[in-house]
């Protein structure tokens, strides 16, 4: 879902699809299995206005998917092991499992326990069935029990990497916009109140299938969707080739050592530097971690601690080695790390985020340090055609003492002049590029270490684009913190095409440019600070005193010194969307996650009314 289409598609989600609120008044303590909260599972109820925070509530109603997997028993009868499916389960050999959930989930004389058996989930959507499980049947769980389950089930019922890579944006917390839903009957049954994403951390049997959509269908009060689940029966089967080789090759984690790393968050650039991972359990590591910018050089110190879920499922938090700031983007904050680890364990990529609505974050590399040099960032993104004695700082890890010309190769048309400095970890090199040197990506390589695509080789900035291209933005209240939103203005080149706004085009990176505002509707020339205010480096914070109103807002990038074709400065838009931070329609309250819009039950004085 773009957010040009977020208020509308919250009007028709409204009036097409009663959706019912599984949490708005009853609700229950419980233990964040996959990210490490502390809070007991119990079975005892409590009105959600006295017993949750709003980011307490959040995280419950995102990791308790509407799309979740609903308990057996709770709608509908389960049926007994001779009445499901003929497909072959997966025995459950866990005796915490076996223990906690035999008394609704019976086991035959192969292991198969209903409905387990036939299902694998990511770690997240096991984790919201045992929250399933306590709010509604009253199981009880203390912290550790929850996290042995989870990683069992993860590991034994979960997915392949192959199968999870795909959909690890839902749990990164971005906001996606997917193109895989096959029509919108799919899509409105399946994607209006979360992410399609969701839906395909799941894998089942056909029989399974329909059990779910039925009990589903009886819980939400929609229609049964035949079509639905006959896809998600061909496209997330219980048994796939991805899943049968994983079983067969998958071994425990062994992350311990140094980590080269790099990283880059909107605003702020690049960051490169190193992380040591310590064992401290089973699939349980400790984590430090130095980054250096690579505009400013200043440097983070980080630590924290992860779980690593089914082999390959990084989930963890840390925080900075100084408290946190005011600043709400202060890299200092605790962060919640999301990593999905290769099979052979040898590279991971990710996200490291935090924010009322997850809205700041690194994007996350890892590789495992060798003996080798390793050529990691460059301190610019392109070079400009006929430039002279440019000096681009490369770093990385390992450079060797002595480095001439040829060990470092920017491609065709760019010629290293000489070495100005180097060191273990720095390498300048001066390079000059031929005034009829092609345009385009190059790679760069420091000896056999190689960057694909490092440096961009252009003639002019044809235009900006702002990024992210639509966001959304939330004022606060008394209970909700503000949503802000970071953009950045980067060049592209017109690409071989000679068109703007092509495939071909080529990407430059950060231009310097001049924020400014527009408020739809709103006088010209007129104040937007009703609204907020955009930083010179491109940080939009909504107005501290809530209008009530949402706006709709255009962000403005003007670049200060480049010029486009016809002699004058490039111009790029965001289409910006600033909500409310809660939503009121037909008696019910909405609040905002992501993009999208959850039920948080009956609205203020609607049941006094009753």
């Amino acid at each position: 879902m773009t957010t040009k289409h977020f208020v509308v598609s919250l009007i028709q989600t409204l009036e097409s699809f009663p959706v019912r609120n599984l949490y708005s008044t009853d609700n229950v303590e419980l233990c964040a299995a996959v990210n490490g909260e502390g809070m007991t599972l119990t079975g005892r109820k409590s009105a959600f206005q006295f017993g949750w925070s709003f980011g307490s509530f959040r995280r419950l109603a995102s990791c308790c998917a509407l799309f979740a997997a609903v308990v057996s028993g709770q709608t509908t009868r389960m049926p007994p092991l001779t009445e499901v499916s003929r497909e072959e389960g997966i025995p459950v050999t866990d005796p915490l499992v076996i223990a906690k959930c035999g008394s609704c989930h019976s086991r035959d004389e192969r292991g198969n326990m209903q409905r387990i058996s036939w299902a694998r989930a990511t770690p997240e959507s096991w984790q919201s069935e045992l929250k399933q499980m306590s709010l509604v049947n009253g199981v009880s769980l203390t912290p550790p029990e929850a996290r042995s389950m989870v990683k069992y089930l993860s590991t034994k019922h979960g997915l392949a990497p192959e199968e999870a890579r795909p959909v690890m944006y839902d749990a990164e917390r971005r906001i996606y916009e997917e193109t895989v839903i096959p029509n919108d009957n799919l899509r409105n049954t399946c994607a209006k109140c979360h992410a399609f994403a969701r839906v395909l951390s799941w894998r089942r049997s056909p029989v399974d299938w329909k059990q779910f959509a039925d009990s589903h269908a009886a819980r939400y009060k929609i229609p049964p969707n035949d079509q639905a689940v006959e896809f998600l029966g061909t496209a997330a089967p219980l048994h796939t080739s991805e899943w049968e080789a994983w079983s067969a090759r998958a071994r425990a984690p062994n992350m311990a050592g140094r980590w080269l790393v790099t990283a880059s968050i909107k605003g702020r650039g690049d960051y490169f530097g190193e992380m040591q991972l310590d064992r401290i359990g089973d699939d349980e590591f400790s984590t430090r971690v130095n980054l250096t910018s690579v505009k400013d050089g200043s440097s983070i110190l980080r630590s924290g601690r992860t779980t690593l879920y089914g082999g390959y499922a990084w989930r963890g938090r840390s925080s900075g080695s100084k408290p946190a700031n005011s600043a709400p983007d202060d890299l200092s904050s605790e962060m919640r790390e999301v990593l999905w680890i290769t099979p052979d364990q040898s590279t991971a990529e990710g996200r490291w985020f935090w924010g009322q609505y997850q809205e700041f974050g690194f994007d996350v590399k890892l590789r495992r340090a060798s003996s080798d040099p390793t050529l990691l960032v460059l301190d610019r993104s392109s070079l400009k055609t006929g430039s002279r004695s440019n000096r681009i700082r490369i770093r990385g890890d390992n450079f060797p003492a002595h480095v001439t010309p040829a060990d470092v190769d920017f491609g065709s048309g760019v010629i290293v002049r000489g070495i100005v400095s180097s060191g273990a970890s720095e390498v300048i090199a001066e390079v000059d590029v031929d005034a009829g040197a092609q345009p385009g990506k190059r790679d760069v390589a420091f000896r056999r270490s190689v960057k694909p695509g490092a440096i961009a080789i252009y003639d002019r900035v044809d235009y900006v684009k702002v990024t992210p291209e639509s966001a959304l933005a939330a004022f606060g209240d008394t209970t909700h913190r503000m949503g802000y939103q970071q953009f950045d203005a980067i060049g592209y080149q017109r690409g071989p095409d000679g068109k703007l706004h092509t495939g071909d085009d080529v990407e430059l990176g950060p231009v310097d440019v001049a924020w400014s505002m527009e408020v739809f509707y709103a006088a010209e020339g007129g104040s937007t600070d009703f609204v907020g205010k955009v930083s010179s480096t491109g940080f939009f914070t909504p107005a501290s005193d809530s209008p009530n109103n949402n706006f709709d807002v255009w962000v403005i990038a003007t670049a200060r010194s480049e010029k486009d074709k016809n002699g004058k400065p490039p111009v790029g838009k965001s289409y910006l969307v600033v909500t409310v931070p809660t939503y009121t329609f037909g008696g019910r309250q909405y609040f905002r996650d992501l993009d999208r819009w959850i039920d948080d039950g009956p609205a203020p004085g609607v049941e006094k009314q009753r």
